[in-house]
């Protein structure tokens, strides 16, 4: 596939991220946030699969964001097989709300292996809970993982000395990361945090679900390459506008 737009290090495609990703290379690191499912929701006591009620989530309008259960596993576990034969390391942001609970809690299992460790992204206070008789969420898990398995908690390749790195990181909501026209936003410092403590400079990162373009921005100011990937056209240009804002070091 084409990009759809590059610049020095930083090439971004507006397409399916698997099949962008079934043409790739290998890169060093994976950072991304997946959607999610935020639509699916309890009917009856059963799955819908789709909320239509206007105070829910919808900020994709190439998909509804409201996968069935069975759809919503089966195309993240292909992501993150293709994402682990693409890239040694892979941060992957996720969080547990009704549409995505019982997925992410099988795929953890699934690929328990992988996983090295779990961050917890402590975002300060919950949103307030869209029915009765469910916890706010105030956090959301980063879960890290690496290929091939290797028992234990050691990472092959970190940068960071012994005692010093927490596994609550308290960011806040977006933080500097916030772009306008977008509903949900990586704080730019968590990706700082990342970028720091596990690549070097002029390491090569992939966000398959670039959305706003945080990732890409961060890679931008910290002297990183970056290959992002978003369906959404809409987004791809955010992320192309917010890339030609000055260099923040």
């Amino acid at each position: 596939m084409k990009p759809y737009y590059q610049e020095p290090n930083i090439t971004i495609y507006n397409g399916d991220c698997l099949e962008v990703m079934n043409g790739m290379e290998q890169v060093d690191c994976v950072i991304t946030s997946p959607p999610y499912n935020m639509r699916t929701r309890i009917r009856n006591g059963e799955y819908t699969q789709r909320e239509k009620s206007e105070h829910f989530s919808k900020k994709y309008t190439e998909f509804d964001d409201g996968l069935p259960i069975k759809e919503y596993y089966n195309f993240h576990k292909s992501i993150i097989n293709k994402m682990l034969l693409i890239s040694p390391m892979v941060f992957l942001n996720i969080q547990i709300v009704t549409g995505s609970k019982e997925v992410w809690f099988a795929l953890i299992g699934e690929f328990n292996k992988h996983i090295k460790d779990i961050i917890i992204w402590d975002k300060g206070t919950g949103q307030p809970a869209m029915h009765n008789s469910v916890i706010n969420r105030g956090y959301e898990m980063i879960l890290i993982l690496e290929a091939p398995v290797s028992a234990g908690r050691a990472f092959k390749s970190s940068y960071f000395k012994r005692g010093t790195m927490p596994d609550v990181w308290r960011l806040g909501r977006g933080g500097n990361g916030k772009a306008k026209g977008h509903g949900a936003v990586f704080p730019k410092k968590l990706v700082y945090k990342i970028l720091e403590n596990w690549t070097r400079p002029g390491a090569t990162i992939l966000d398959p679900f670039l959305g706003s373009g945080t990732t890409a921005r961060a890679c931008k100011d910290l002297g990183r390459k970056c290959i992002g990937i978003e369906i959404s056209k809409e987004y791809v240009d955010i992320a192309i506008k917010r890339l030609g804002q000055e260099v923040l070091f």
